[in-house]
């Protein structure tokens, strides 16, 4: 077998929409690097393209038919977007589900102290991080804060020239010869992750006058008190916007391309679809899936079961049964990301298994770790289907693994719409310094998965 290296099977026109595409992405990256800020992105892009509040819907009686689009923002963390289509729902969707969750640094509930006039905030990390490669970096602060009469202060500082940017300090190497002896996954405690906010004393106060200089600020910015702390969800991100990479600008280093990368041509791949599909369309966009899909807004949450029963209900009338079927006959692309080869670390791959950046979107038969534990292993039928629509849509594409068997493992969201009966592989982008705080993507892959997930939505 031959592997296409995608920009050479590019002419002009294509590489230039390609290229679009891309733009477009990164305009997106920098303005969702929350979940929350991703299901406000992807709101605005559906009822843009025409989409109704799948809420309302309900609440207006209408009946759904044919080719109209609804969306359903769950919680403001997960988000769902169908197109109807001509068949019946239970007949089974077309799925794409990708997460919009990222790795970061999110603040404790009870997090404000100060030090020897310095004030900070404690944190505990979010998903799987190096938790050296976030020390001595700009990081900017985004989220909400919720007071108690339900009003939010919502949050997002250090993405502007002209913003503050937060920091977690290092110790410098002259004083470092016990820490540089420490293997990686010791070298800094998670406890020592105290972001640095302030080191102003309020004038005329005795006790902790830095941290009363902070909460007097926050007071008379956004109308919060230190309690509010216990019901806000702030997040520690990478400061800054994406940038091209290279010479000849192919790539992109931004955060959250795990899983934004594969999320927003999910989303876009849906939103734009023109006509009426044969077979009910959706777009899945999840929270939680770096710390196991857990909790209300993650895929292990019944929401989006809960919606494909509405959706029967809105067409065909309830029915338990129907929706069971619906499930167990969907399609589903686990739209998550891949580890890139990267050749200065080539002794964790086993490279004809490996994803390679520019060779296209890339699906993984299967994740899991040491004997596939944990993973949800496609069917060869269904991989037969997909190499079809993928070949037929002249879509550049490959498969992986994540490193080498005894090495390398990973999990997505797959074995756990695997469990209704439906047909999912995992299909992404490949990518390079998974997890670290800034990520790489090609643009030709990017462009590929977008022209694999079209091409999948209409099989």
């Amino acid at each position: 077998m031959f592997r296409k290296n995608a920009w050479n099977e590019y002419a002009p026109e294509e590489r230039s929409r390609a290229l679009d595409f891309a733009r477009s992405y990164m305009d997106f990256l920098n303005a969702a690097k929350t979940e929350r800020e991703a299901c406000a992105c992807a709101e605005d892009i559906c009822a843009a393209a025409g989409f109704r509040d799948l809420d309302k819907v309900i609440a207006s009686g209408e009946k759904l038919k044919p080719g109209d689009k609804v969306y359903l923002n769950w919680m403001g963390k997960s988000f769902l977007a169908f197109v109807i289509g001509e068949q019946p729902i239970e007949c089974g969707l077309n799925i794409l589900g990708a997460h919009i969750d990222s790795p970061r640094i999110d603040i404790k509930q009870n997090p404000l102290f100060e030090e020897e006039g310095l004030c900070y905030l404690d944190t505990h990390y979010y998903g799987g991080i190096k938790k050296y490669q976030w020390l001595a970096m700009p990081l900017a602060l985004h989220g909400v804060i919720v007071r108690k009469d339900g009003s939010k202060a919502e949050l997002r500082l250090g993405e502007n020239e002209d913003d503050p940017v937060f920091c977690i300090t290092d110790l410098l190497p002259h004083l470092a010869h016990e820490q540089m002896e420490k293997s990686a996954a010791k070298f800094v405690d998670g406890e020592a992750l105290n972001v640095l906010i302030g080191g102003e004393p309020l004038k005329d106060t005795e006790k902790d006058a830095v941290k009363a200089g902070v909460l007097k600020l926050l007071q008379e910015t956004y109308s919060v008190c230190e309690e509010d702390f216990i019901s806000a969800e702030l997040e520690l991100v990478p400061a800054g916007r994406c940038r091209d990479v290279g010479f000849d600008r192919s790539m992109i280093l931004g955060y959250g391309h795990d899983d934004r990368v594969c999320a927003y041509p999910s989303l876009m791949a849906v939103a734009e679809y023109e006509g009426t599909p044969k077979r009910t369309l959706a777009a899945v966009l999840t929270d939680k899936e770096e710390i196991g899909s857990v909790g209300a807004t993650g895929m292990d949450s019944a929401f989006f079961e809960n919606a494909v029963a509405e959706l029967i209900a809105l067409t065909a009338g309830e029915s338990d049964l129907k929706v069971r079927r619906a499930l167990s006959n969907s399609r589903m692309l686990s739209s998550d990301v891949s580890a890139g080869f990267d050749p200065c670390y080539a002794g964790v791959f086993e490279k004809k298994n490996a994803a390679i950046l520019g060779q296209g979107v890339c699906f993984n038969k299967y994740t899991g770790a040491r004997g596939k534990s944990g993973a949800s292993d496609a069917n060869a039928e269904f991989m037969a289907e997909v190499r079809l629509a993928m070949d037929d849509a002249r879509v550049c594409w490959q498969t992986s693994e994540i490193g080498k068997v005894d090495v390398g493992g990973g999990g997505t969201i797959a074995y756990l719409c695997a469990r209704y009966g439906m047909n999912v592989i995992d299909c992404g982008v490949p990518v390079l310094s998974m997890h670290a705080p800034w990520e790489i993507v090609s643009k030709a892959d990017l462009w590929e998965a977008m022209k694999g997930y079209v091409a999948f939505l209409g099989a």
